[in-house]
């Protein structure tokens, strides 16, 4: 039977990159990383055409060059008329008469790949570049959209089409490429095409996973160059390390990637964030919200030049193992962030499309920033109306973070101090603290590959006692806050789905310290930063149902001042009223407060950008 030889090599051979494939390269064995975005529908191609010939039944086989090279059928029989060789002194059969026999040809599988570089790879500013590259035989059908690969092949030529439409001719003189496989070896969740961790690698590792103070030394390398945000730097550690993915005894998979959101007023370095993450995390695609599409994010089907459709995976394929870091997530439109509710939670991608159904793997960690609709975080307003965002989308967030930009006298200083300190190393004036920091960007690199590679924590039996209990305390806390608004639902909703966050987090700490177990420790922290992130959201902008008698009395007076000036019906300038109430001995930020709550029960509402104030009722 006929035998088939795939190649593979643990050692790198050829360019190191897609990219770097040139003229050079031409029929040369090459072995190049990259991702599979589309594959076509398999086709059969033949290795040997038998042909005959209609005058004198004589019968030729043809061998055809493989890849997507064809082959040349001869115009004139090389018999006669009177028999196969030409005896007999017959006339010559004529031209072109050549028939195919397709049940006496030899075919096989192929089918069309296209081979995108990886999102790591491309230089900044640089558009990804891709080949096509064609498989046969045992290499067809096993590799589906978004599977990262190292590809093993002869780079190959094919000519090129001139012209456009109809008027498109053949050149002999332009070629163009492609990678003929011979081997197609799919990585290994968890494992890059990284090199081996050296045995001296692996002590110091270890070694710094002993310490003490190894989370705090691990969040303490976050993006150095941003003040404070202690807590953000922790929740993007956590992103960072992850959670264990577990399968479950009826073949269901439950994510270990921890998503996390930050939304807040600008100049909070939400975007220096996203970009530290998608530099340090092996694997990430960087976007922003108003760019990016369902189809774009998610997946599509594309109509190839012979009319054919094929899919094309998108962001959230390409990122499958690592992080997605979207900016602008408000920008993005609704019917888009729709699109992404299964990538974030069942981390697959469905697709019904143009007779195409399938499910795409996206096993990444989503990363998010967004702004309030007026811009700025207001605390005059509830948390639904600065957090303009479905509760569908929200819950599948483990983590949401409101940062907001506080104006104190010795933050502000610091802070100052602090950005001027990162533009003066930057203009060379201390060149050792930037190499210093690249060293310990390059080791958290490596050490969160390593992590990732080598453990996979699971929680104690101690430590799932004690969130069983914090657990059910958090939704009592939720209860109380939604009582305390008048009985309706927060902005950001506490379910199971916020449990299993607390538990992800507390595997990710687990993991920072190289340990099989999270302990109730592990978990403590995991609580506590739950509480100071997604714990404040909920709580946020109902603090204005936490008033003394005395506070409530105030703001009652200032209700009936308000009601003595605008008649029902009328429009006033909010401006205006304040400066009128503060001419009356009333402090604005308490006028505001009782607006506020005027137009939260619905006897006022503000128009034209806040400006008006028109009174309903």
């Amino acid at each position: 039977p006929p035998a088939q030889v795939l190649l593979h090599s643990s050692t790198a051979f050829g360019p190191p990159a897609l990219r770097h494939l040139a003229a050079d390269h031409v029929s040369r064995l090459v072995m190049v990383p990259g991702i599979i975005t589309s594959a076509s529908k398999p086709r059969h191609k033949a290795t040997h055409v038998t042909l005959q010939c209609r005058a004198c039944r004589n019968v030729k086989r043809v061998p055809v060059a493989p890849g997507l090279g064809g082959t040349h059928i001869p115009r004139y029989c090389d018999g006669g008329a009177g028999g196969p060789g030409g005896g007999g002194g017959g006339a010559p059969c004529g031209a072109d008469t050549f028939a195919v026999l397709e049940s006496r040809s030899a075919f096989v599988d192929q089918q069309t790949l296209k081979l995108q570089e990886r999102p790591e790879d491309v230089p900044t500013g640089d558009l990804p570049r891709s080949i096509l590259a064609v498989a046969d035989r045992a290499l067809v059908g096993v590799i589906a959209p978004g599977a990262r690969v190292t590809a093993v092949g002869v780079y190959s030529t094919f000519a090129a089409k001139e012209g456009r439409g109809g008027d498109a001719r053949v050149s002999a003189a332009v070629q163009v490429p492609y990678l003929r496989l011979v081997g197609l070896v799919e990585e290994v969740e968890g494992a890059h095409s990284t090199p081996a961790f050296t045995p001296e690698e692996e002590l110091e590792f270890r070694a710094f996973a002993a310490r003490p103070t190894a989370v705090a030394d691990v969040v303490a390398r976050i993006a150095p160059n941003i003040y404070g945000s202690a807590d953000v730097k922790k929740a993007v550690a956590a992103l960072l390390f992850g959670g264990a993915r577990k399968k479950l005894p009826d073949g269901t998979w439950r994510r270990g990637d921890i998503n996390v959101l930050l939304l807040g007023d600008p100049s909070t370095a939400k975007s220096q964030f996203l970009k530290f993450a998608s530099k340090i995390s092996p694997i990430a695609v960087y976007t922003s919200g108003k760019g990016s599409s369902a189809a774009g994010l998610t997946a599509s089907v594309i109509r190839d030049a012979q009319g054919e459709f094929y899919l094309e995976g998108g962001a959230m394929v390409l990122a499958d193992g690592g992080v997605v870091c979207i900016d602008e997530f408000d920008k993005m439109r609704p019917e888009d962030r729709v699109a992404i509710h299964e990538a974030m939670e069942q981390q697959t991608i469905s697709v019904a499309k143009a007779g195409i159904t399938t499910m795409l793997k996206s096993r990444c960690a989503v990363l998010a920033a967004a702004n309030p609709p007026s811009g700025r975080y207001d605390d005059l307003k509830s948390a639904g109306d600065n957090i303009d965002l479905q509760t569908t989308i929200l819950s599948r967030f483990d983590l949401i973070f409101i940062v907001k930009d506080e104006r104190s006298l010795e933050r502000d200083t610091a802070i100052a101090r602090h950005v001027l300190t990162v533009h003066r190393v930057a203009g060379g004036a201390a060149a050792g603290d930037t190499d210093e920091d690249a060293e310990g960007e390059a080791f958290l690199r490596r050490y969160l590959e390593y992590c990732r590679c080598n453990v996979s924590p699971r929680l104690s039996e101690a430590a799932a006692a004690s969130l069983a209990g914090q657990y059910v305390e958090l939704r009592e806390t939720a209860r109380a806050v939604a009582a305390g608004a008048g009985g309706d639902a927060p902005a950001v909703p506490v379910t199971v789905r916020q449990l299993e966050a607390i538990v992800r987090i507390s595997e990710s700490l687990a993991r920072m310290q190289l340990l099989p177990e999270a302990s109730p420790e592990h978990v403590r922290a995991a609580v506590d930063l739950f509480t100071a992130s997604t714990m404040h959201a909920v709580k946020a902008g109902v603090a204005e149902a936490i008033f003394s008698e005395e506070q409530r009395a105030e703001l009652h007076a200032v209700e009936a001042q308000v009601r003595r000036r605008v008649p029902i019906g009328a429009h006033v300038s909010e401006r205006k009223l304040v400066d009128e109430l503060a001419r009356c001995g009333i402090a604005e930020l308490l006028a505001r407060r009782a607006l506020a709550l005027m137009a939260r029960s619905g006897e006022l509402e503000a128009v034209r950008e806040r400006r008006l104030v028109h009174r309903v009722r």
